[in-house]
């Protein structure tokens, strides 16, 4: 890891410069890190001397050289160098670098960091099957516990359900109204397999039948009013959808690598009365008021604040406001008394910050091998659980439709008087996900050809519809295909063997994919671009790590020593082929820096988590990955390993792909993608 270089080398610039000109912390300009073109020209460098060049009237080339003359010795440095032109270039001692990575016993320092994160993701409503656009929201959010704990911040990760919104209604109006089923039925049909798919179809037939009468909307509300008030066999059936309906998305998001620590149940935040305590801090602090007149008469409302859109996006599926009168105020209690998802969120949040004050009760949802999947209750729970809520920060993974909402609870955290809360509530949004028209036809999902659909350059889903992938339905039309190569190319392999590894190649597919854009493009998921060998995909990163593992277990069958022994030889073999001292003898290989070059980009990853961190933006992480697997296998084209007849050379070089083996490998897990044994 790079990092720790990075923070010596600007400490002891830093008290360079209070010696030499007698800048101090608040003076000193910031000492900014960059890499040399070329690894001849240096490791590292700093453009810190034309940062002072005005302030000390003095040209770049001779600040740096002041700076190099007076450096002395630090530890992991083999010399620096102030450039012509001015930059002040650092180079490392390799050898001592890339075996002290190499070292199982080598860590970085700990960062200290001030409390635990939450990171909110996933959220699909507990009424149908998970599709392709839950898929972005999961591996997103799974992606940021993992940076965040690389990091070492303890991550608390949590996983909310709606089991009281009105997609769960719809489905009970479904089943009781449409199909006359009681709990007894809804229990046999739920037992008898595939129950998020039946719900799938059942939603999208509610849907239509309350377009043909707009009068049977009175169903839903009804049906939301029993749920709510709980004690019938509406609600009972709402609970028990919900209880199944969640089992199933569990499942799923295993398959992707995806896991929880709390399921958060919104009817708990209702039953133990979380509103009414936010309720009673936000009217004491004015950020609600009653509206006595117009249209919204016996609402409670908040003022919008100037920098918020004059107007909502969209209602979210599960919003049931009277609110799109009022351009300027937000519903936040309906006037029949009953708080919308605006205010249930507001306490949820609230929460999360340890700022309400109460707290739920908790029970086992669920064993697992590595501890148990807790959930909230508001009946009697588990005493001996762990600490949940209270976090120093708060990240909310939820789409770009949600952006208003989000700066709603940011809004009632500053009115509320913790314009802290606000500071460490962020909202990691992300843009759709739609089709690639072949990916569409190979689904079965194309639209009709004559159809506006078919013009446009993508193919949009829609639950609410039917319409669109199903999560469990991609994940095992890539594993087929992907079980299908790997039996082409190992026609040895056993059945359950190829079906192992075909999984790991699904999952690295779809994970690599939804990671690899921006979160603000919505992007068309392609089947072929995304499980491509070659292309910037996972399973090409995958594959490169593959070609290491093998490149080294026939090194130690050849040499007859395994990782331990090869590195210790290490300490006292010549290290020309990473210093540079001698020639290349690959034609075309760009100089005896190459292998150095490898070593020092695998190096980065530290520092590129450190970038994804503060950005938000995975996609650096993918891309990084991608050209760290594109760099190796060039190298590997380019120059002999097995074959290199010079011992030393031959040492050098597997060590290399020991560490570029294990940083890809912790890029790809990073992202949630394990390492099969072979493609």
């Amino acid at each position: 890891m790079i990092l720790p270089v990075h923070d010596r080398i600007r400490a002891h610039v830093a008290h360079l410069l209070a010696t030499l000109y007698g800048l101090d912390e608040t003076s000193a300009p910031s000492i900014a890190l960059e890499y040399p073109p070329t690894r001849e020209l240096g490791d590292l460098g700093t453009p810190v001397a034309f940062e002072l060049a005005r302030r000390l009237r003095k040209a770049p080339k001779v600040i740096a050289q002041e700076i190099a003359g007076a450096f002395g010795a630090l530890d992991g440095l083999r010399s620096v160098a102030a450039a012509p032109n001015g930059y002040l270039n650092f180079f490392l001692e390799r050898r001592r670098f890339l075996l002290d990575r190499l070292n199982p016993d080598f860590h970085a320092a700990p960062r200290e960091f001030e409390g635990k994160a939450i990171v909110e993701h996933t959220a699909i409503n507990p009424n149908k099957a998970a599709h392709i656009g839950h898929l972005r929201n999961s591996a997103l959010g799974d992606t940021l516990v993992r940076v965040l704990r690389f990091r070492g911040i303890p991550v608390e990760v949590q996983n909310y359900i709606d089991d009281t919104g009105v997609q769960v209604a719809d489905v009970v109006v479904g089943f009781r109204v449409l199909e006359g089923k009681t709990l007894a039925d809804v229990r046999a049909l739920a037992d008898a397999g595939r129950f998020d798919y039946y719900c799938w179809d059942l939603y999208a037939r509610v849907t239509e039948w309350y377009e043909g009468d707009t009068s049977r909307l009175q169903q839903r509300a009804d049906t939301l009013h029993d749920i709510e008030h709980g004690g019938n066999e509406n609600a009972e059936i709402a609970a028990f959808i919900a209880d199944r309906i969640v089992r199933c998305h569990l499942k799923t998001m295993g398959r992707m690598n995806v896991d929880y620590d709390l399921l958060t149940w919104e009817g708990d935040i209702l039953r133990l009365k979380f509103w009414a305590q936010a309720f009673d801090v936000l009217k004491a602090s004015g950020a609600v008021y009653l509206r006595e007149e117009g249209r919204l008469a016996g609402c409670w409302v908040m003022p919008i604040q100037e920098d918020l859109d004059s107007t909502p996006n969209e209602p979210t599926s599960n919003s049931q406001d009277e609110d799109t009168e009022e351009e300027r105020e937000k519903v936040i209690v309906r006037s029949n008394g009953v708080v919308t998802y605006v205010g249930k969120d507001i306490a949820y949040q609230f929460w999360k910050l340890g700022l309400l004050g109460k707290d739920f009760n908790y029970r086992v949802f669920t064993a697992r091998p590595h501890g148990p999947l807790w959930a909230t209750t508001s009946s009697d729970g588990e005493r001996d659980h762990p600490l949940f809520g209270g976090a120093a920060s708060v990240y909310n993974v939820i789409d770009v439709r949600q952006s208003y909402l989000q700066k709603l609870l940011k809004q009632a955290l500053i009115a509320a008087g913790h314009p802290e809360g606000a500071a460490r509530s962020h909202h990691f949004s992300y843009e759709m996900v739609a089709l690639s028209h072949a990916t569409a036809r190979e689904l079965g999902y194309a639209p009709a050809p004559d159809s506006e659909e078919a013009k446009r350059p993508f193919v949009e889903v829609s639950g609410r519809k039917g319409l669109g992938v199903k999560a469990d339905d991609l994940l095992d039309t890539l594993m087929k295909s992907a079980g299908a190569e790997v039996g082409t190319r190992n026609p040895e392999l056993s059945d359950a063997e190829r079906e192992r590894i075909a999984q790991m190649i699904g999952v690295a597919a779809v994970r690599y994919f939804l990671v690899k854009f921006s979160r603000g493009k919505v992007i068309a998921f392609d089947l072929e671009e995304a499980l491509s060998f070659e292309g910037e995909s996972g399973p090409y990163v995958q594959y490169a790590v593959v070609r290491a593992n093998n490149i080294f277990q026939k090194l130690q069958q050849r040499d007859g020593l395994n990782e331990a022994a090869l590195l210790a030889s290490l300490t006292d073999v010549s290290a020309a082929e990473l210093t540079g001292e001698h020639p290349s003898t690959s034609p075309g290989a760009g100089g005896s820096h190459e292998l150095w070059a490898l070593v020092l980009e695998a190096s980065r990853l530290d520092e590129i988590v450190e970038q994804v961190v503060r950005s938000l933006e995975f996609s650096v992480l993918a891309k990084y990955a991608f050209a760290l697997a594109q760099a190796f296998n060039a190298f590997y084209h380019r120059s002999q390993i097995l074959n290199e007849e010079r011992d030393e050379v031959r040492r050098w070089r597997g060590a290399a792909v020991i560490y570029l083996r294990n940083q890809l490998t912790r890029a790809l897990d990073l992202m949630g993608i394990a390492v099969p044994p072979r493609m």
